[in-house]
């Protein structure tokens, strides 16, 4: 007998379980990197070139991830990178706790960072197209359960650290929960391809306006997709600088102690979930355009307080407001990105690439800026392109019509804006 195709609502609450098991994944081995440290007996240098390894595994990820996700569609993708997450999640504690071998803790980071980019990108794939199903906004509802689930995951490794657990008991504890919840989420996801046009036979059937099946090397190819990629770069430099450098900027920039540090971050955390947890009402009223305009200002506006202050009363204020801004970015660009439903995986992938690229490789750049320059003072590069991502934000409107296929078919692919879309 045929299984029961799943409600777009139960389609909504299974993606945001996907999203949430992310964030619960990445929590449970972060919050341990000093006991990692510690079991492993690794000073800064040899543990910063551990966790260059989950870097590494991350870039060959995300290079590859567009072609993978049209080639196997993201179902099937996010089962392949959560075997490969769990396999690596697992190897790094045991690598830690059972073995104490750093070469046996880097391959499992490797590995996790490998899984980890591509389920990341086959995530937002299957988020574009609940957002369609639905004509609502929702990606920044599911970026903001992956906030979640970093949140819930650092509180429970706090404690777990606070009692004395290992981190083998802790993260092997986390990951049977994540499995769990990845599994049930799973029955009640939708092939990404089932609300596209009667008129194609699949993903990879689309036809390109040259002649030809659609591929992620044509949308490397298409100027809005490539500036919307270019958008999310600036916006996620904005989350991941934040992110490694805003507790060390404290400390180092302002004199501060390094609990103030941590309550910096901490603040900044609790901003972007705030952000994206309301923000998706915000969108559905207002508009992507009109909404990321005052996003990027306020991000301009966080970032030039923090970087210039005199005040570390002001320079906490700086990072909520930095916060708050950078919150919507990620998820609003691949919302734009998947606009029309037949490219949007190839899309949504080439812009998450981008994004990635720039989350995880911009941070460990700015390091070596920081050093020169100074940790705050380096910040100021991350300012330079938010206003970039500033100039680019009316590419977020959507598109009135797509290119006409040379099959002779009359009909463009067309679609309406979602509800509160800004067209200006």
């Amino acid at each position: 007998m045929r299984t029961p195709r799943p409600t777009d609502r139960a389609w909504l609450y299974a993606v945001l379980g996907v999203y949430l098991a992310s964030g619960l994944s990445i929590s449970a081995w972060l919050v341990r990197v000093p006991a990692i440290a510690g079991e492993l007996g690794l000073s800064a240098g040899p543990l910063g070139m551990l966790l260059l390894a989950q870097t590494v595994g991350a870039f060959l990820s995300v290079s590859a991830s567009g072609p993978v996700v049209m080639r196997l569609g993201a179902q099937r993708t996010l089962w392949l990178t959560f075997a490969l997450m769990m396999v690596g999640g697992f190897g790094l504690a045991a690598g830690v706790t059972l073995l104490h071998s750093v070469a046996v803790a880097g391959i499992g980071l490797g590995l996790f960072g490998l899984g980890q980019a591509t389920y990341s990108v086959a995530a937002n794939v299957q988020g574009a197209a609940v957002e369609r199903a639905l004509r609502k906004q929702r990606m920044p509802l599911m970026h903001g359960c992956f906030s979640v689930g970093t949140v819930l995951g650092s509180i429970v490794g706090t404690a777990m650290t606070a009692l004395g657990v290992s981190v083998f008991a802790h993260m092997a504890g986390v990951y049977v929960v994540v499995i769990a919840l990845v599994i049930v989420s799973m029955r009640f996801t939708r092939h990404e391809g089932g609300d596209i046009q009667p008129t194609t036979t699949g993903l990879m059937a689309i036809v390109d306006q040259r002649g030809g099946p659609y591929t992620v090397r044509h949308a490397w190819q298409e100027r809005r997709t490539v500036l919307l990629g270019l958008f999310v770069l600036g916006m996620a430099l904005a989350e991941g600088a934040a992110n490694d450098w805003v507790a060390l900027a404290l400390t180092d920039g302002y004199d501060a102690s390094a609990s103030v540090g941590a309550i910096g971050y901490g603040l900044f955390v609790t901003a972007m979930t705030t952000g994206r947890l309301l923000g998706t009402g915000v969108l559905n009223v207002y508009g992507r355009v009109a909404v990321m305009r005052v996003a990027c200002g306020l991000a301009i506006v966080g970032l030039a307080g923090f970087v210039l202050s005199p005040w570390l009363w002001l320079g906490l204020i700086a990072v909520f407001v930095w916060g708050v801004g950078a919150a919507l970015g990620f998820p609003v660009g691949m919302s734009a990105a998947a606009d029309d439903p037949v490219r949007a995986s190839a899309r949504v992938s080439v812009v998450s690439t981008i994004g990635y690229g720039a989350f995880l490789g911009g941070p460990p750049l700015l390091g070596v800026l920081g050093e020169a320059l100074g940790v705050r003072n380096g910040l100021a590069v991350v300012l330079v392109l938010v206003v970039c991502s500033l100039f680019l934000v009316p590419q977020l409107a959507t598109p009135k019509r797509e290119p006409r296929a040379p099959d002779g078919d009359s009909e463009p692919h067309l679609r309406g804006p979602l509800p509160g879309e800004d067209e200006r």
